[in-house]
Protein backbone atom coordinates (compact mmCIF):
# COMPACT_ATOMS: atom_id res chain seq x y z
CA UNK A 1 0.00 0.00 0.00
CA UNK A 2 1.36 3.38 -0.94
CA UNK A 3 2.19 5.90 1.76
CA UNK A 4 -0.14 8.44 0.16
CA UNK A 5 -3.10 6.12 0.60
CA UNK A 6 -2.29 5.70 4.32
CA UNK A 7 -2.17 9.41 4.91
CA UNK A 8 -5.45 9.87 3.08
CA UNK A 9 -7.30 7.11 4.96
CA UNK A 10 -6.16 8.16 8.45
CA UNK A 11 -6.74 11.73 9.48
CA UNK A 12 -4.65 12.91 12.46
CA UNK A 13 -5.80 16.00 14.28
CA UNK A 14 -3.32 18.82 14.44
CA UNK A 15 -1.48 19.27 17.73
CA UNK A 16 -2.40 22.37 19.62
CA UNK A 17 0.36 24.68 20.59
CA UNK A 18 -0.52 24.26 24.29
CA UNK A 19 -0.16 20.51 24.12
CA UNK A 20 3.56 20.51 23.40
CA UNK A 21 5.48 23.72 23.59
CA UNK A 22 9.21 23.57 23.14
CA UNK A 23 9.67 26.86 24.87
CA UNK A 24 7.46 26.07 27.90
CA UNK A 25 10.20 24.20 29.84
CA UNK A 26 13.62 25.41 30.96
CA UNK A 27 16.53 23.48 29.56
CA UNK A 28 18.75 21.55 32.02
CA UNK A 29 22.21 20.09 31.69
CA UNK A 30 24.48 17.57 33.49
CA UNK A 31 28.09 18.43 33.97
CA UNK A 32 30.32 15.38 33.49
CA UNK A 33 33.96 15.28 34.37
CA UNK A 34 36.65 12.65 34.45
CA UNK A 35 37.41 10.98 37.73
CA UNK A 36 40.23 12.86 39.38
CA UNK A 37 39.53 16.26 37.75
CA UNK A 38 38.17 17.47 41.06
CA UNK A 39 40.32 15.36 43.36
CA UNK A 40 37.90 12.45 43.19
CA UNK A 41 35.23 14.35 45.13
CA UNK A 42 32.65 14.68 42.37
CA UNK A 43 31.61 18.26 41.77
CA UNK A 44 27.88 18.94 41.59
CA UNK A 45 25.72 21.86 40.59
CA UNK A 46 26.51 25.00 42.47
CA UNK A 47 30.16 24.10 43.14
CA UNK A 48 29.34 22.28 46.42
CA UNK A 49 31.57 19.28 47.04
CA UNK A 50 30.65 16.23 49.20
CA UNK A 51 32.52 15.76 52.41
CA UNK A 52 35.13 13.06 52.87
CA UNK A 53 34.57 10.26 55.34
CA UNK A 54 37.10 11.91 57.58
CA UNK A 55 39.81 14.49 57.19
CA UNK A 56 42.28 11.85 58.38
CA UNK A 57 40.78 8.92 56.46
CA UNK A 58 43.09 6.91 54.23
CA UNK A 59 40.33 4.98 52.47
CA UNK A 60 40.31 7.39 49.54
CA UNK A 61 44.06 7.81 49.27
CA UNK A 62 45.48 6.30 46.10
CA UNK A 63 48.92 4.84 45.62
CA UNK A 64 51.30 5.46 42.73
CA UNK A 65 49.26 3.09 40.54
CA UNK A 66 46.00 4.85 41.27
CA UNK A 67 44.64 2.03 43.49
CA UNK A 68 42.93 2.87 46.75
CA UNK A 69 43.02 1.13 50.13
CA UNK A 70 40.06 -1.19 49.44
CA UNK A 71 41.66 -2.47 46.25
CA UNK A 72 44.94 -3.24 48.02
CA UNK A 73 43.11 -4.90 50.92
CA UNK A 74 41.24 -7.17 48.54
CA UNK A 75 44.40 -8.11 46.69
CA UNK A 76 46.30 -8.90 49.88
CA UNK A 77 43.59 -10.87 51.66
CA UNK A 78 41.86 -14.12 50.84
CA UNK A 79 38.43 -14.07 49.24
CA UNK A 80 36.01 -13.66 52.13
CA UNK A 81 33.12 -15.16 50.20
CA UNK A 82 35.10 -18.39 49.87
CA UNK A 83 36.45 -18.25 53.40
CA UNK A 84 33.18 -17.77 55.26
CA UNK A 85 30.39 -18.84 52.89
CA UNK A 86 26.87 -17.51 53.48
CA UNK A 87 26.88 -17.50 57.26
CA UNK A 88 24.75 -15.10 59.25
CA UNK A 89 26.88 -12.53 61.00
CA UNK A 90 29.85 -13.07 58.72
CA UNK A 91 28.54 -11.15 55.72
CA UNK A 92 25.63 -8.77 55.18
CA UNK A 93 22.34 -10.55 55.95
CA UNK A 94 20.88 -9.16 52.71
CA UNK A 95 23.02 -11.60 50.76
CA UNK A 96 22.23 -14.69 52.87
CA UNK A 97 18.61 -15.34 51.94
CA UNK A 98 16.26 -17.92 53.37
CA UNK A 99 16.38 -20.60 50.67
CA UNK A 100 19.09 -22.66 52.42
CA UNK A 101 18.52 -21.20 55.86
CA UNK A 102 20.31 -18.46 57.69
CA UNK A 103 23.35 -20.61 58.35
CA UNK A 104 23.98 -22.11 54.94
CA UNK A 105 27.66 -22.67 54.25
CA UNK A 106 29.01 -23.32 50.78
CA UNK A 107 32.43 -24.37 52.04
CA UNK A 108 31.54 -26.60 54.98
CA UNK A 109 34.22 -29.17 54.11
CA UNK A 110 36.82 -26.43 53.71
CA UNK A 111 36.59 -25.42 57.35
CA UNK A 112 36.34 -28.82 58.99
CA UNK A 113 38.30 -29.17 62.21
CA UNK A 114 41.87 -29.64 61.06
CA UNK A 115 43.39 -30.25 64.48
CA UNK A 116 43.63 -33.61 66.18
CA UNK A 117 42.39 -34.52 69.63
CA UNK A 118 43.16 -37.75 71.44
CA UNK A 119 40.01 -38.71 73.30
CA UNK A 120 40.39 -42.22 71.87
CA UNK A 121 43.57 -42.73 73.88
CA UNK A 122 41.97 -44.15 76.99
CA UNK A 123 43.94 -46.01 79.62
CA UNK A 124 47.31 -45.87 81.27
CA UNK A 125 50.20 -45.83 78.79
CA UNK A 126 53.93 -45.67 79.34
CA UNK A 127 55.94 -42.80 77.85
CA UNK A 128 59.68 -43.30 77.60
CA UNK A 129 61.41 -40.54 79.62
CA UNK A 130 64.04 -39.92 76.92
CA UNK A 131 61.34 -39.51 74.28
CA UNK A 132 59.28 -37.27 76.54
CA UNK A 133 62.20 -35.00 77.34
CA UNK A 134 63.22 -34.56 73.71
CA UNK A 135 59.76 -33.69 72.40
CA UNK A 136 58.82 -31.48 75.35
CA UNK A 137 62.07 -29.51 75.22
CA UNK A 138 61.69 -28.93 71.47
CA UNK A 139 58.14 -27.60 71.89
CA UNK A 140 59.02 -25.36 74.84
CA UNK A 141 62.14 -23.96 73.16
CA UNK A 142 60.15 -22.90 70.12
CA UNK A 143 57.49 -21.20 72.23
CA UNK A 144 60.24 -19.34 74.10
CA UNK A 145 62.19 -18.52 70.94
CA UNK A 146 61.53 -14.78 71.16
CA UNK A 147 63.06 -14.58 74.64
CA UNK A 148 66.01 -16.91 74.05
CA UNK A 149 69.13 -15.52 72.44
CA UNK A 150 69.99 -18.73 70.61
CA UNK A 151 69.35 -20.30 67.24
CA UNK A 152 66.46 -22.76 67.67
CA UNK A 153 65.66 -25.32 64.95
CA UNK A 154 62.00 -25.23 63.99
CA UNK A 155 61.89 -28.91 62.95
CA UNK A 156 62.39 -31.95 65.15
CA UNK A 157 63.09 -35.08 63.12
CA UNK A 158 62.29 -38.32 64.97
CA UNK A 159 63.67 -41.30 63.09
CA UNK A 160 64.41 -44.94 63.77
CA UNK A 161 63.37 -48.48 62.99
CA UNK A 162 59.92 -49.46 61.82
CA UNK A 163 57.23 -50.10 64.38
CA UNK A 164 59.09 -48.59 67.34
CA UNK A 165 56.18 -46.36 68.41
CA UNK A 166 57.49 -43.00 67.20
CA UNK A 167 54.08 -41.63 66.23
CA UNK A 168 52.21 -43.21 69.14
CA UNK A 169 54.67 -41.96 71.75
CA UNK A 170 54.47 -38.47 70.24
CA UNK A 171 50.65 -38.51 70.39
CA UNK A 172 50.78 -39.60 74.04
CA UNK A 173 53.04 -36.63 74.77
CA UNK A 174 50.65 -34.28 72.97
CA UNK A 175 47.78 -35.52 75.11
CA UNK A 176 49.83 -35.18 78.31
CA UNK A 177 50.93 -31.63 77.48
CA UNK A 178 47.52 -30.52 76.19
CA UNK A 179 48.85 -29.88 72.67
CA UNK A 180 46.28 -29.76 69.85
CA UNK A 181 48.34 -30.61 66.77
CA UNK A 182 47.69 -30.42 63.06
CA UNK A 183 48.82 -33.76 61.60
CA UNK A 184 49.74 -34.55 58.00
CA UNK A 185 50.83 -37.76 56.32
CA UNK A 186 53.31 -38.52 53.55
CA UNK A 187 50.40 -39.17 51.20
CA UNK A 188 49.59 -35.45 51.21
CA UNK A 189 53.04 -34.48 49.94
CA UNK A 190 52.16 -35.27 46.33
CA UNK A 191 49.35 -34.10 44.07
CA UNK A 192 48.36 -34.02 40.42
CA UNK A 193 48.50 -30.21 40.69
CA UNK A 194 51.88 -28.54 40.82
CA UNK A 195 52.41 -26.56 44.01
CA UNK A 196 49.37 -27.92 45.86
CA UNK A 197 51.28 -29.89 48.56
CA UNK A 198 53.48 -26.89 49.34
CA UNK A 199 50.46 -24.67 49.70
CA UNK A 200 48.78 -27.30 51.88
CA UNK A 201 51.74 -27.33 54.26
CA UNK A 202 51.68 -23.54 54.55
CA UNK A 203 47.93 -23.57 55.07
CA UNK A 204 48.19 -26.21 57.81
CA UNK A 205 50.98 -24.22 59.43
CA UNK A 206 48.80 -21.11 59.52
CA UNK A 207 45.93 -23.22 60.90
CA UNK A 208 48.13 -24.31 63.81
CA UNK A 209 49.09 -20.67 64.33
CA UNK A 210 45.41 -19.72 64.52
CA UNK A 211 44.87 -22.40 67.18
CA UNK A 212 47.55 -20.70 69.27
CA UNK A 213 46.19 -17.20 68.69
CA UNK A 214 42.43 -17.78 68.82
CA UNK A 215 42.05 -20.72 71.19
CA UNK A 216 45.00 -20.12 73.49
CA UNK A 217 46.20 -23.72 73.09
CA UNK A 218 49.60 -25.04 72.20
CA UNK A 219 49.74 -26.49 68.71
CA UNK A 220 52.26 -28.34 66.57
CA UNK A 221 52.44 -29.22 62.89
CA UNK A 222 53.37 -32.91 62.53
CA UNK A 223 54.21 -34.79 59.33
CA UNK A 224 54.37 -38.59 59.60
CA UNK A 225 56.66 -40.78 57.47
CA UNK A 226 58.20 -37.84 55.68
CA UNK A 227 60.89 -40.00 54.06
CA UNK A 228 58.18 -42.03 52.31
CA UNK A 229 56.97 -38.87 50.58
CA UNK A 230 60.25 -37.00 50.03
CA UNK A 231 62.89 -39.74 50.16
CA UNK A 232 64.96 -40.72 47.18
CA UNK A 233 65.13 -44.49 46.74
CA UNK A 234 67.21 -45.85 43.87
CA UNK A 235 65.74 -44.60 40.63
CA UNK A 236 62.80 -42.81 42.26
CA UNK A 237 61.74 -39.84 40.15
CA UNK A 238 62.00 -36.41 41.75
CA UNK A 239 58.88 -34.39 40.97
CA UNK A 240 58.24 -30.66 41.00
CA UNK A 241 56.03 -31.10 44.06
CA UNK A 242 58.87 -32.85 45.92
CA UNK A 243 61.10 -29.87 45.24
CA UNK A 244 58.42 -27.37 46.26
CA UNK A 245 57.69 -29.24 49.50
CA UNK A 246 61.37 -29.33 50.41
CA UNK A 247 61.70 -25.64 49.60
CA UNK A 248 58.59 -24.85 51.65
CA UNK A 249 59.91 -26.70 54.71
CA UNK A 250 63.29 -24.98 54.45
CA UNK A 251 61.59 -21.59 54.14
CA UNK A 252 59.44 -22.32 57.18
CA UNK A 253 62.55 -23.22 59.15
CA UNK A 254 64.24 -19.97 58.10
CA UNK A 255 61.18 -17.68 58.40
CA UNK A 256 58.73 -19.29 60.84
CA UNK A 257 56.63 -16.15 61.34
CA UNK A 258 56.20 -15.09 57.68
CA UNK A 259 54.08 -17.64 55.82
CA UNK A 260 52.14 -16.82 52.67
CA UNK A 261 49.38 -18.96 51.18
CA UNK A 262 49.12 -17.01 47.94
CA UNK A 263 48.25 -13.46 48.92
CA UNK A 264 50.60 -10.51 48.62
CA UNK A 265 53.12 -9.97 51.39
CA UNK A 266 52.15 -7.55 54.12
CA UNK A 267 54.43 -6.25 56.83
CA UNK A 268 51.75 -6.79 59.48
CA UNK A 269 50.91 -10.32 58.29
CA UNK A 270 52.89 -12.35 60.80
CA UNK A 271 51.93 -15.67 62.36
CA UNK A 272 52.87 -17.40 65.57
CA UNK A 273 55.92 -19.65 65.50
CA UNK A 274 54.68 -23.24 65.34
CA UNK A 275 56.99 -26.15 66.23
CA UNK A 276 57.23 -28.71 63.44
CA UNK A 277 57.78 -32.43 64.13
CA UNK A 278 58.43 -35.02 61.44
CA UNK A 279 58.86 -38.78 61.73
CA UNK A 280 60.57 -41.23 59.42
CA UNK A 281 62.69 -44.36 59.16
CA UNK A 282 65.70 -43.20 57.14
CA UNK A 283 66.54 -39.51 56.98
CA UNK A 284 69.60 -40.17 54.82
CA UNK A 285 67.11 -40.35 51.94
CA UNK A 286 66.09 -36.71 52.45
CA UNK A 287 67.54 -33.59 50.84
CA UNK A 288 70.68 -32.78 52.88
CA UNK A 289 70.12 -29.00 53.28
CA UNK A 290 66.71 -29.71 54.80
CA UNK A 291 68.11 -31.78 57.66
CA UNK A 292 71.18 -29.63 58.35
CA UNK A 293 71.87 -28.25 61.81
CA UNK A 294 69.92 -25.10 62.53
CA UNK A 295 66.87 -26.23 60.56
CA UNK A 296 66.21 -29.70 61.93
CA UNK A 297 67.18 -31.29 65.21
CA UNK A 298 67.53 -35.04 64.80
CA UNK A 299 66.48 -37.61 67.39
CA UNK A 300 67.18 -41.31 66.82
CA UNK A 301 64.64 -43.41 68.71
CA UNK A 302 65.67 -46.93 69.62
CA UNK A 303 63.81 -48.12 72.73
CA UNK A 304 65.92 -49.94 75.29
CA UNK A 305 64.96 -53.29 76.75
CA UNK A 306 63.66 -51.50 79.83
CA UNK A 307 61.48 -49.24 77.66
CA UNK A 308 60.07 -52.23 75.79
CA UNK A 309 59.28 -54.12 79.00
CA UNK A 310 57.54 -51.07 80.52
CA UNK A 311 55.49 -50.35 77.38
CA UNK A 312 54.43 -53.99 76.90
CA UNK A 313 53.62 -54.35 80.61
CA UNK A 314 51.15 -51.46 80.38
CA UNK A 315 49.75 -53.02 77.20
CA UNK A 316 49.10 -56.42 78.86
CA UNK A 317 48.22 -55.08 82.31
CA UNK A 318 44.44 -55.20 81.75
CA UNK A 319 44.75 -58.83 80.55
CA UNK A 320 46.20 -59.94 83.86
CA UNK A 321 49.67 -60.66 82.49
CA UNK A 322 52.27 -59.97 85.17
CA UNK A 323 55.49 -58.07 84.61
CA UNK A 324 57.47 -61.25 85.15
CA UNK A 325 55.58 -62.95 82.33
CA UNK A 326 56.13 -59.92 80.09
CA UNK A 327 59.88 -60.14 80.71
CA UNK A 328 59.85 -63.80 79.69
CA UNK A 329 57.93 -62.99 76.48
CA UNK A 330 60.31 -60.16 75.57
CA UNK A 331 63.32 -62.41 76.19
CA UNK A 332 61.76 -65.16 74.10
CA UNK A 333 61.44 -62.82 71.08
CA UNK A 334 64.48 -60.52 71.17
CA UNK A 335 65.29 -57.91 68.53
CA UNK A 336 61.62 -57.37 67.73
CA UNK A 337 59.95 -53.99 67.31
CA UNK A 338 57.27 -52.78 69.68
CA UNK A 339 54.51 -53.44 67.18
CA UNK A 340 55.42 -57.16 67.29
CA UNK A 341 54.18 -57.44 70.87
CA UNK A 342 50.96 -55.67 69.96
CA UNK A 343 50.49 -58.14 67.10
CA UNK A 344 50.85 -61.02 69.57
CA UNK A 345 47.79 -59.91 71.47
CA UNK A 346 45.84 -59.27 68.27
CA UNK A 347 46.65 -62.77 66.90
CA UNK A 348 45.24 -64.44 70.02
CA UNK A 349 41.79 -63.08 69.08
CA UNK A 350 41.64 -65.01 65.79
CA UNK A 351 40.22 -68.28 67.14
CA UNK A 352 37.67 -66.49 69.30
CA UNK A 353 36.49 -64.43 66.33
CA UNK A 354 36.04 -67.58 64.20
CA UNK A 355 34.03 -69.12 67.02
CA UNK A 356 31.87 -65.97 67.21
CA UNK A 357 31.25 -66.10 63.44
CA UNK A 358 29.94 -69.67 63.74
CA UNK A 359 27.68 -68.69 66.65
CA UNK A 360 26.01 -65.80 64.75
CA UNK A 361 25.10 -67.98 61.75
CA UNK A 362 28.25 -68.52 59.76
CA UNK A 363 30.14 -66.60 57.09
CA UNK A 364 27.11 -66.45 54.78
CA UNK A 365 25.15 -64.26 57.23
CA UNK A 366 27.90 -61.79 58.15
CA UNK A 367 26.62 -59.00 55.89
CA UNK A 368 23.20 -59.12 57.52
CA UNK A 369 24.67 -59.45 61.00
CA UNK A 370 27.19 -56.63 60.73
CA UNK A 371 25.65 -54.14 58.29
CA UNK A 372 22.02 -54.86 57.41
CA UNK A 373 20.58 -55.45 60.85
CA UNK A 374 17.76 -53.34 62.20
CA UNK A 375 18.72 -50.19 64.04
CA UNK A 376 17.07 -51.46 67.20
CA UNK A 377 19.03 -54.71 67.06
CA UNK A 378 22.57 -54.75 68.38
CA UNK A 379 25.48 -56.81 67.14
CA UNK A 380 25.77 -60.09 69.07
CA UNK A 381 28.16 -59.71 71.96
CA UNK A 382 31.75 -60.81 71.43
CA UNK A 383 33.55 -62.12 74.48
CA UNK A 384 37.31 -61.50 74.34
CA UNK A 385 39.52 -64.51 74.96
CA UNK A 386 41.40 -64.94 78.20
CA UNK A 387 45.02 -64.09 77.61
CA UNK A 388 47.66 -66.59 78.71
CA UNK A 389 51.41 -66.70 78.30
CA UNK A 390 51.08 -69.93 76.30
CA UNK A 391 48.66 -68.33 73.82
CA UNK A 392 50.91 -65.30 73.40
CA UNK A 393 53.97 -67.46 72.80
CA UNK A 394 52.08 -69.53 70.23
CA UNK A 395 51.10 -66.35 68.39
CA UNK A 396 54.69 -65.16 68.53
CA UNK A 397 56.06 -68.32 66.94
CA UNK A 398 53.49 -67.99 64.15
CA UNK A 399 54.56 -64.42 63.44
CA UNK A 400 58.24 -65.35 63.46
CA UNK A 401 57.54 -68.10 60.94
CA UNK A 402 55.86 -65.63 58.59
CA UNK A 403 58.78 -63.21 58.91
CA UNK A 404 61.24 -65.94 57.95
CA UNK A 405 59.14 -66.98 54.96
CA UNK A 406 59.19 -63.42 53.61
CA UNK A 407 62.95 -63.08 54.10
CA UNK A 408 63.86 -66.52 52.71
CA UNK A 409 61.32 -66.95 49.92
CA UNK A 410 62.24 -65.00 46.80
CA UNK A 411 59.20 -65.30 44.57
CA UNK A 412 60.79 -63.18 41.87
CA UNK A 413 63.48 -65.84 41.44
CA UNK A 414 60.85 -68.57 41.46
CA UNK A 415 58.94 -66.84 38.69
CA UNK A 416 62.08 -66.44 36.55
CA UNK A 417 64.03 -69.54 37.55
CA UNK A 418 64.94 -70.22 33.95
CA UNK A 419 67.06 -67.06 33.93
CA UNK A 420 70.61 -67.41 35.22
CA UNK A 421 71.66 -65.23 38.15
Amino acid sequence: MALTNISSRFKFPPLASSTFNHTSRKPFSIACSKAGDDGGKGAVDGGEKPRKLSEQSSWEVKDSEGKDYLYRLGAESENMNIAVGARAGMIDDVFIGDFLGKDSDIVFDYRQKATRSFEHLQGDYYIAPTFMDKVAVHIVKNYLASSLNIKIPLILGIWGGKGQGKTFQTELIFKTMGVEPVIMSAGELESDRAGEPGRLIRDRYRTASQVIQNQGKMSVLMINDIDAGLGRFGETQMTVNNQIVVGTLMNLADNPTRVSVGQDWRDADTVNRVPLIVTGNDFSRLYAPLIREGRMEKFYWQPTREDIVNIVSRMYEKDGISRKDVVSIVDQFPNQALDFYGALRSRTYDRSILKWVDEVGGIETLEKTLLRRKKTKEVPQFIPPEQTVEALLESGYSLIKEQKLINETKLSKEYMKNIDD
